[in-house]
């Protein structure tokens, strides 16, 4: 199965376009509260079998995680048990968007 992924630059120019798109982040919650994109939701990977209401059926999803693996596991999971196909993962994660549009963002 094939996973669609998105660029930290090409999210950013979407989202300074005025696009709205959903960002789901399934890090763990220390992590979220550490350092997290604007506007996105935290769904903890562990708990997304519970939580799949939570991450909308409709428009474009993007899943953030710290490097794009368990946004990535995310993904595959919501595809292949629950047949979504409106879903992106963000390439490098979390990580990759402080390197390459928002420096400011800490690491870890």
């Amino acid at each position: 199965m094939v996973i669609a992924a998105i660029s930290p630059v090409q999210l950013a120019a979407r989202l300074a376009a005025g696009e709205f798109l959903h960002l789901i982040d399934v890090r763990d919650p220390i992590e979220f509260d550490y350092c997290h994109l604007p506007g996105s939701v935290l769904v903890p990977l562990d708990e997304l079998p519970q939580r799949t209401a939570d991450v909308p059926a409709n428009g474009e999803v993007v899943l953030v995680c710290h490097h794009g693996v368990r946004s990535a596991q995310a993904i595959s999971y919501l595809q292949q048990r629950h047949g979504r196909h409106n879903l992106l993962n963000l390439r490098g994660g979390i990580d990759a968007w402080s390197r390459e549009v928002d420096p400011t963002l800490p690491k870890y």
